[in-house]
């Protein structure tokens, strides 16, 4: 549907349902996309992006043309999923995990061009890694962060991998465009990422998708450890213990 729909959407809740494809749609959307969905006049579906663009809630994709969540909407959002009915029932899930496998869990969130750590389980052995609540890791050289960039398509991942400097943090960073592609296809492929030593020396980690109902990536599910305790053969032994998890978690969120 091109034309306006023949049912008027009433005026306060023009902005939310323009919010709420933004955020389905997972990847950088156009006003015209969503307005085939919307189809509202397009002075109207425009100068509608132009509010929340000034006031935070969107932001322009590389190139000018797409819309990608603003920092007010990723906070908002995180604010939900930071509610305390369920941040108890999934520290109940984190902690049995951590127990589990014996490691730091953590589940992050995608935000802007890095992964935010929002919830940890830290182990409970005197050596650990400390990459406390809050902190920001890079997408290219994470589990978690190669994770959520197997769940874009082409097109965004493009632009991600054209406009990012694949710079070398660890010995196993990949600083190779090809090679990091061909990473990230696997991991489309197979529904699990890790971390060989590419974000910190002596480090690894294993992720998974906390998935939507309707498949879309929401947040990650990663335990990490040195390479001194666990190697990756006895790692992804854990893999459908976090995988478990995450399924809990995702119904956590959705319930």
């Amino acid at each position: 549907m091109d034309g306006q729909r023949s049912d008027p959407i009433p005026t306060n809740l023009r902005l939310l349902l323009l919010l709420e494809e933004v955020a389905r749609s997972g990847e950088p959307i156009t006003p015209t996309e969503i307005n085939l969905t919307l189809g509202l006049p397009k002075p109207t579906i425009h100068r509608l992006f132009s509010t929340l663009l000034d006031e935070g809630f969107l932001q322009r994709d590389i190139g000018g043309r797409a819309y990608l969540p603003g920092p007010r909407l990723r906070s908002l959002a995180g604010g939900v999923l930071s509610s305390s009915r369920i941040r108890a029932s999934r520290q109940t899930v984190l902690k049995r995990l951590s127990a589990e496998i014996g490691e730091t869990c953590n589940i992050a969130l995608p935000d802007n061009e890095s992964m935010v750590y929002l919830e940890r389980v830290e182990t409970e052995w005197p050596l650990r890694i400390q990459l406390p609540t809050g902190t920001r890791v890079p997408f290219y050289c994470t589990a978690s962060g190669k994770m959520y960039l197997s769940s874009l398509s082409r097109r965004a991942l493009d632009s991600y991998l054209s406009s990012t400097p694949l710079t070398a943090r660890a010995p196993g960073t990949f600083t190779d465009r090809v090679q990091l592609e061909a990473e990230i296809d696997r991991i489309r492929a197979e529904g699990y990422a890790t971390d060989r030593g590419e974000f910190m020396p002596d480090m690894i980690a294993v992720a998974v998708p906390i998935n939507e109902e309707n498949g879309r990536i929401l947040a990650t599910l990663s335990f990490h450890a040195p390479t001194q305790r666990l190697d990756m053969e006895r790692a992804l032994s854990f893999l459908p213990n976090l995988q478990a998890a995450a399924r809990e978690l995702a119904a956590i969120v959705s319930g």
